[in-house]
């Protein structure tokens, strides 16, 4: 696994066996599994603890912050001068100039529900921008990482983008937010788009939507975003796997295949001109 990660992100350093991107990669992949272990375990059970957060459709349970305990730790020992910022409370300021983002359960209305697509997201950025980043979804058993220009892989497979450039053959998934006026206002949105493309997808993990945008099994995918734990990971994947992503003046981020991408903002711009 070392000599693999290496081989992606360049020069190796000596005192290591492997490069500083490498180090993050290889670190935020054993936790992230970790996490998912933890997660699958808690699933044998009946939830506990559980509770909401932003509105009483967004919920929390032991499982979500027994997976965050795991990865925070594990990050907080490893790179104690790096920032972290999590779902569920973590926000320290670090001095490295590094900042993980951190999804212990992205999909936990999935989970709750014994539904198989929730997943584990870190990711970790730097001024430049996203640096490393895991998505793991334990149900599968099924890695997807990249590192900063060294490609998106799942396992081992080099990864890529879809090449559809038709809005009219694109397979495109979405997601909702937990604030009832805003979904309300959401579904407009997409009623607009909805009979503009193949068909849509909304699955319930935003990590996953986005890591199979990057493996090229979904087309694109947009939804409302502004939490960085959501899309840190998937963000750098599907650049790293040759594709666009767009954050848009509606805080949507928007990512998909090349060929697609401004054919599809054009959609979506033209979708909330039109419902506004």
């Amino acid at each position: 696994m070392g000599a693999l990660l290496a081989g992606r992100a360049g020069h190796v350093d000596a005192s290591l066996g492997l490069t500083p991107a490498a180090e993050l990669l290889s670190i935020a992949s054993a936790a992230a599994r970790e996490a998912g272990a933890v997660l699958l375990e808690h699933a044998r059970s009946a939830p506990r603890g559980v509770g909401s957060k932003s509105t009483r459709t967004d919920p929390v349970s032991d499982a979500d912050r027994a997976a965050d305990a795991l990865l925070t730790a594990r990050l907080r020992a490893a790179f104690p001068d790096d920032g972290i910022v999590s779902e569920e409370g973590e926000r320290v300021a670090g001095s490295s100039g590094r900042t993980w983002y951190v999804d212990p359960l992205d999909g936990t209305v999935n989970y709750l529900y014994r539904i198989p697509q929730w997943s584990v997201s870190v990711g970790c950025a730097d001024a430049d921008g996203g640096l490393t980043g895991v998505v793991y979804d334990p149900p599968r058993d099924e890695l997807f990482s990249a590192v900063r220009g060294g490609g998106a892989f799942l396992g081992e497979r080099r990864l890529a983008t879809s090449d559809v450039s038709d809005p009219g053959l694109a397979l495109v998934a979405t997601g909702f937010s937990y604030a009832a006026a805003e979904r309300t206002a959401q579904a407009g949105v997409l009623a607009r788009v909805a009979g503009q493309v193949r068909d849509i997808r909304r699955a319930g993990s935003a990590a996953l939507d986005l890591a199979w945008v990057a493996a090229g099994r979904i087309d694109a995918y947009f939804e409302v975003s502004r939490s960085a734990w959501d899309s840190a990971a998937g963000d750098l994947l599907v650049r790293e796997a040759g594709g666009a992503v767009t954050w848009t003046e509606h805080a949507e981020i928007v990512a998909s295949g090349r060929p697609l991408h401004a054919s599809l903002l054009a959609l979506l711009r033209a979708s909330h001109e039109n419902h506004g």
